[in-house]
């Protein structure tokens, strides 16, 4: 619709997987099946800032963004990244076969939150990329993350068709919603907290976004 296109953003070379924009400084990131990300400041008129890229690293996969520097890869490896330098400060050994669906920055510690297909949600560590924590958190693959503002709980979103909150402190499950409908062995595709008010959402491959308070 022209009346609400206010520009377009061309330089993937396959499906764009995710983006997360940053009001700090007005930049967004877009990761694509090309298996690169890319930040952005979209008023400018060359927009794309730098390129993260895997011609160094061909399993590298950008599946899945946060807005913190935290930078989403598949299947065996995270970086964080440096978007004022374009270059992975550090590296996630993830150790594990199965893809990263999802990756999320705790907003206030220095830790990492990653959403396995192997139905697992991994914790790590920023300052030594160690992994410090590990749970089979679902019954099918979690497919999404999202940290509460306050940085107290973690929901995760799965192909089982639940929603389920954890306390990140102790790591222990204390609500679960049915939330979505199975369609083609796919459910839940999204999760997200509100960020001012108690409320959560969820959007599915039954076609549904569904608010719960």
């Amino acid at each position: 619709e022209p009346n609400v296109l206010a520009g377009t953003l061309i330089a993937h070379t396959d499906a764009v997987w995710g983006l997360a924009y940053s009001g700090v400084k007005n930049h967004l990131l877009s990761c694509s099946a090309d298996g690169t990300i890319r930040l952005w400041n979209p008023p400018e008129k060359i927009p794309c800032i730098c390129t993260y890229n895997g011609e160094k690293d061909p399993a590298w996969t950008a599946g899945s963004i946060s807005a913190a520097p935290a930078v989403g890869l598949s299947p065996e490896q995270s970086r964080e990244g440096d978007p004022r330098a374009g270059a992975p400060l550090g590296l996630f050994s993830v150790q594990s076969n199965n893809h990263i669906n999802k990756v999320v920055s705790h907003p206030t510690l220095p830790v990492t939150i990653t959403a396995h297909e192997d139905r697992h949600i991994k914790f790590f560590d920023n300052k030594t990329g160690k992994m410090i924590h590990s749970m089979v958190a679902h019954l099918d693959a979690v497919t999404s993350l999202a940290v509460d503002p306050n940085g107290i709980y973690l929901m995760s979103g799965s192909h089982d068709c639940s929603i389920r909150l954890w306390n990140l402190d102790s790591k222990t499950c204390v609500q679960e919603i049915t939330a979505h409908r199975k369609k083609l062995d796919e459910s839940i595709y999204d999760v997200a907290f509100h960020p001012s008010k108690a409320y959560i959402a969820s959007a599915g491959a039954d076609a549904l976004a569904k608010v719960f308070v």
